[in-house]
């Protein structure tokens, strides 16, 4: 018998898990922080498996495409690998929700201290809790929805961050284009300031002409100094998002103007089909119906069944069942019902809600990107007029014919027709990649 007694506890103590640590490493030596293996990146990155990414082969040491940054994205960034970590969570729950529950056992020994009796009381009993049964498939499916929906947020998360890196890759490139133009349009202003100085020494031009080429200097110095801050802060959020070092050189290959977008009703019934948090909504909805049936089931009464034995100290032997359960006379769980319907309400209303924000704002950068392109549009009708008289100036002043300053002022008139047409066409580039985020699709896919 005690052979038996301890080859069962050693069987119980062989299923039990175990404890191990695992402790955080020092963020100082943490290989974590370092950027991925390129090798390892460029197998991920050709059997990726996302509706709006295209599995190739990455070169690091090429300039990247829209494609490949958003890939590098989704697979390096630091926020979504903890997100995946995380969603493994909901996966131990479907799977804690189909246990079923361990049934209890009572054991005691009364021992006689005094009195006739010859032996002590022994009694014991097997519980079950019958409840649980009728709840199972009601738990299993609200956490199933409940993964599901934890899985459809990532996803979101995934289609967010892609955006976000490819948007902060256009603004780079035209940011990039702004600084040359900007920095010209600085040493054409210091060029005629350090002109007019020098004739204003000999007293060949009033003073009021030098403090207007002074104040020209200074604008020009404050629009190279801000678009280099600005394509400093691009950079370093891109390296951000694409889990990349604070060092690593961005190498971005050129991309080309986006088409026109459709109808704002298409794009909105797009987003409807294809927003993972639309879904993840319906998800969480899904989840709720289940929270709602088991709050009404939870209305009748709980069973517990027990098989009792015992020997008591007139040696008579007792074994019988016993049940037992609540009454449902007052409490019926009706508040229990009413926080359950109560909350699918408003999980309802809140996926309407989400419905017209998107509806909204759709139709709001479908207009925005309008006024872009006319704005565009406007700049490139008068674009060739200037760049010819800037031509001709440059010509007449090279004879001798007019002043340097007016062959220099036209030129900057050019360069300022330059620089507003890299803020169009950045403006037209962020906000189709910002309707992408919006309708959740790839533009080449909206057809």
């Amino acid at each position: 018998m005690r052979n038996l007694t301890l080859f069962a506890s050693s069987l119980l103590l062989a299923s039990c898990a175990h404890y191990g640590p695992m402790p955080i490493s020092d963020p100082g030596s943490s290989a974590a922080l370092q950027p991925p293996v390129a090798a390892v990146l460029s197998q991920e990155a050709s059997s990726i498996d996302r509706p709006y990414l295209a599995p190739v082969a990455i070169d690091l040491s090429a300039p990247l495409d829209p494609n490949e940054i958003a890939i590098i994205a989704v697979l390096s960034n630091p926020d979504l690998q903890a997100m995946r970590v995380r969603a493994g969570v909901s996966d131990a729950q479907v799977f804690a929700a189909g246990l079923l529950p361990d049934p209890s056992f009572n054991f005691g020994i009364d021992h006689i201290l005094s009195g006739p009796d010859p032996v002590d009381n022994i009694a014991g009993a097997l519980g079950f809790s019958l409840n649980t049964l009728r709840t199972l498939s009601v738990l299993r499916d609200q956490a199933k929805q409940q993964a599901l929906q934890v899985r459809l947020d990532l996803a979101w998360a995934e289609w967010q961050i892609a955006s976000n890196a490819r948007l902060q890759a256009v603004r780079i490139l035209e940011l990039r284009r702004a600084l040359e133009i900007a920095t010209a349009s600085e040493q054409s202003a210091a060029t005629l300031l350090s002109r007019y100085l020098r004739a204003s020494g000999r007293g060949d031009i009033p003073a009021d002409q030098v403090q207007s080429a002074r104040l020209s200097a200074i604008d020009a110095i404050s629009n190279r100094q801000t678009a280099q801050t600005s394509l400093s802060a691009a950079e370093y959020e891109l390296r951000r998002l694409m889990g990349l070092p604070p060092e690593y050189a961005l190498r971005l290959a050129p991309q080309p103007l986006p088409e026109a977008s459709p109808d704002s009703a298409i794009l909105f019934n797009l987003a409807v089909a294809n927003r993972t948090d639309l879904q993840a909504l319906k998800a969480g909805y899904e989840a709720q119906e289940a929270s709602v049936r088991k709050a009404v089931l939870d209305q009748f009464p709980s069973l517990d069944l027990t098989i009792s034995g015992a020997r008591d100290t007139g040696t008579n032997k007792l074994l019988g069942p016993s049940v037992g359960f609540t009454l449902p006379l007052w409490n019926r769980n009706r508040g229990g019902i009413a926080i359950e319907r109560a909350t699918r309400i408003a999980l309802r209303a809140e996926y309407d809600a989400r419905l017209f924000q998107t509806r909204a704002e759709i139709a709001a950068a479908v207009g925005g990107l309008n006024i872009a392109r006319q704005q565009r549009a406007i700049i490139m009708d008068g674009l060739p007029e200037i760049e010819k008289f800037a031509r001709a100036t440059r010509t007449a002043a090279d004879r001798g014919d007019l002043a340097l300053a007016t062959a220099e002022t036209a030129e900057q008139s050019v360069r300022d027709k330059h620089f507003l047409l890299v803020q169009s066409e950045q403006a037209i580039a962020e906000q189709t990649i910002a309707l992408e985020l919006l309708v959740g699709t790839p533009q080449a896919a909206w057809e």
